[in-house]
Formats: C-alpha cells, structure tokens, sequence
C-alpha cells in the first residue's frame, strides 16, 4: 500500500512498466525484472507499516522496492526455473479436474513442476516473451484503470487515506479477461516479430 496521494505517479509506472514488459520485454529482461521487482519490493515493504505513517510507508516503499529489484535480478535462472514449474504444476492441476476430483496427487504436481522447470531452461527466449508479454498486458491495464479512476479492479479504499494495489482483481471490470489475452497476444507476437528477436 502507498499513501493514497501517490496514486497517480504509481499508476502511471504501472502503465509505462506494463507497456514496456509487454511489448519489449525479452530485449529489455533485465531492465523489465528490475521494475517489476522494485513494484514488488515496494508493495510489500510498505504494506508492513501502519496506515497513518506516510513517511515511513514511503521509505519502506523504495527500501523494499531497491532490494526486490536486486533479487529479481539476481534471480534471474531461478525465475525462468519458476515460471516453468509454476507452469507444470498448473498443468497438472487442470489436466486432473479431466480425469478425477478434489486436488491431484502430489508426486504427479511434483513431477511435472520439475519437468516444467527443466523445460522452461531449454525454451528460456519463448518463456521469457510470453511471461513478459501477459504480465506486462495485465500491469498496462490495471496501471490505466488506476490512472483513470477505475479504484475497483484495484480495491483502492480511501477509508485508511492509502492506495492498494491488487492486481489480480477486478471486480466490475468482465471484459479484463478478453482485453489482456488480446494485449498477451499482440505483445507475444510484437516481441516473436520484432523486439525479441535474437541479435
């Protein structure tokens, strides 16, 4: 959370980071992991403080913002190792809701994650540009719904007189679904055609 005066500025950082990951994402990685772990850092650095200390939510913002972006950056193998594992396990989750019912079986969650993480470092440029594509897409649209008043997808409440980013929601807002796979796409294509192409 940030102090609800900042709502703007954080917005529009959100949109200007959300473009550049989605449309540049694989040529600028680095620079897009270090943005993304500052938003991230910050976010839950200041989150840790109480709603009426300004100052100190805004320091724990950029203190924890400069170390997410050291981690994400260090972490670089370690994210695409992610992202692959993250992706197995997804597949094992909605390849068992075909088969039988409840959660599958933990060894089957498991090995799949370790051979979506083992996959992910054989195909690193495609992973990279459609994980940066979709996730850019999804940060741009929050960033502009934030930057135009759209408080819902982001469950800003002013009652604490600070903003919350939650950028998973978006109560209100059904046509997110369509509109970030159309901007997931068009940014996978942009980088496959042009930005991410191997020098």
């Amino acid at each position: 959370m940030l102090p609800h005066s900042y709502e703007l500025p954080a917005a529009l950082v959100l949109v200007a980071a959300g473009a550049l990951a989605c449309f540049a994402g694989y040529r600028l990685f680095r620079l897009v992991l270090a943005i993304f772990g500052f938003i991230l850092g910050a976010m839950l650095a200041s989150s840790l403080m109480g709603i009426s200390n300004t100052v100190g939510m805004a320091i724990a913002a950029v203190v924890g913002g400069l170390v997410g972006a050291a981690i994400l950056l260090f972490a670089y193998f370690v994210g695409i190792a992610l992202v692959g594992a993250g992706v197995g396990a997804l597949v094992a989750h909605f390849g068992w809701a075909f088969v039988g019912s409840g959660d599958p079986p933990v060894p089957a969650v498991i090995g799949l994650a370790v051979l979506g993480a083992i996959g992910a470092m054989f195909v690193q440029r495609h992973v990279i540009v459609v994980t940066t594509a979709f996730v850019g897409a999804w940060t741009l649209i929050v960033g502009i719904l934030a930057a135009v008043g759209g408080r819902g997808a982001l469950a800003a409440k002013s009652a604490g007189n600070v903003w919350i980013l939650y950028p998973t929601t978006a109560p209100g807002h059904g046509w997110m679904l369509f509109v970030w796979v159309a901007l997931g796409l068009a940014g996978t294509a942009m980088q496959l055609a042009v930005t991410g192409k191997k020098r």
